[in-house]
């Protein structure tokens, strides 16, 4: 037998899938099941500095959509022999994303909001949007390996897959058909296994940071994803036989390259500026107030006052209680 067949993880693609009646996409659903749970998670960690969890998916909803526009662009830009109608450009639920394209336009659309923030309740967002991405791209990952795209060179490595069938969105090995029996760098599968690994990093500086009892550092979490993933995207795109390259790279490798050095000075320099500035509980209090306002305009017209004159001169209805919480709440950065 073939050494690359021990070697190789036996892979067939599973782009879809029946529940009942219904074809469910397996590259879309993970798509959606990995932004949701991403922007959860980073909504909860974000929510522990005082901005609503409303806020958090209000800004991630207007990002994940820039992103989505984003990677898709970039994607059709450089797989233009695989577009053969006006469909095959917006047909991202069959797979075709590309991450680099993505990051940048969540960056552009994310920004105008985080610039009108304190350095300190920035990074601390950003920390919290790098720990729900970081699931994100995981889960999103598994829909690549779903529907077969993301290949690399021919190995014996013992991580490559041995493809056994099923339709993909790649039919080639760099210039060699892909037939079954092949064993090859599948990098959608190794970028999920090193984003797992990522995520248990950051959960563990988190939690080592909580079990201490202290505050963990704005800018940690979103230091430490720049240098992993650039790292770690560098490396799986050296394998990649079928994205195009420019000076021998992809574009991905040119942002994992400003990615590396970005998240160092974030750790090195960033973090520890931004842990100088004082605590703003008005900045926090101004966005919880934006959040109230915005979900008060949304709930429909405001219920008719009473008439004037229909309670007797000089009674009111509150009784004290009513009247101390009438009282405005405490400043929460006042506790």
């Amino acid at each position: 037998m073939p050494i690359s067949l021990l070697a190789g993880i036996s892979y067939t693609t599973f782009p879809d899938f029946e529940v009942g009646p219904l074809t469910i996409r397996t590259f879309g659903l993970m798509v959606g099941v990995g932004v949701l749970l991403g922007a959860w998670i980073a909504a909860r960690y974000v929510e522990q500095f005082g901005v609503p969890r409303e806020e958090t998916y209000r800004l991630a909803t207007r990002m994940v959509v820039a992103g989505l526009v984003g990677s898709r662009v970039t994607w059709v830009l450089s797989h233009l022999d695989q577009i053969e109608n006006p469909i095959d450009v917006i047909a991202v639920w069959e797979g075709g994303i590309q991450f680099s394209g993505g990051f940048i336009a969540a960056i552009v659309f994310g920004f105008p909001t985080f610039r009108k923030w304190s350095p300190k309740l920035r990074w601390r967002s950003l920390d919290g949007y790098a720990f729900g991405l970081t699931v994100g791209l995981a889960i999103g990952r598994i829909g690549c390996y779903s529907v077969g795209e993301h290949f690399g060179r021919s190995t014996e490595f013992f991580l490559g897959t041995t493809y056994q069938g099923g339709s993909t969105q790649e039919d080639f090995i760099g210039d060699v058909p892909l037939v079954e029996g092949m064993t090859f760098h599948n990098t959608a599968l190794y970028e999920f296994m090193h984003l797992v690994v990522l995520f248990a990093v950051l959960a563990f500086v988190r939690s080592r940071a909580r079990r201490a009892d202290r505050v963990l550092p704005a800018g940690t979490l979103i230091g430490i994803f720049c240098v992993w993933y650039g790292v770690g995207r560098f490396a799986t795109d050296v394998v990649r036989s079928n994205d195009e390259r420019v000076l021998g790279m992809t574009g991905a490798q040119f942002m994992a390259l400003a990615l590396i050095p970005a998240g160092l000075w974030i750790l090195a320099k960033v973090r520890h500026s931004a842990e100088a500035q004082p605590e703003d509980p008005a900045e926090v209090a101004a966005i919880q107030a934006a959040v109230l306002a915005r979900a008060g305009s949304g709930a429909g017209a405001p219920e008719t006052p009473d008439e004037p004159g229909t309670d007797e001169p000089g009674t009111d209805e509150s009784g004290p209680d009513e009247v101390e919480d009438a009282r405005p709440d405490e400043d929460p950065g006042s506790r």
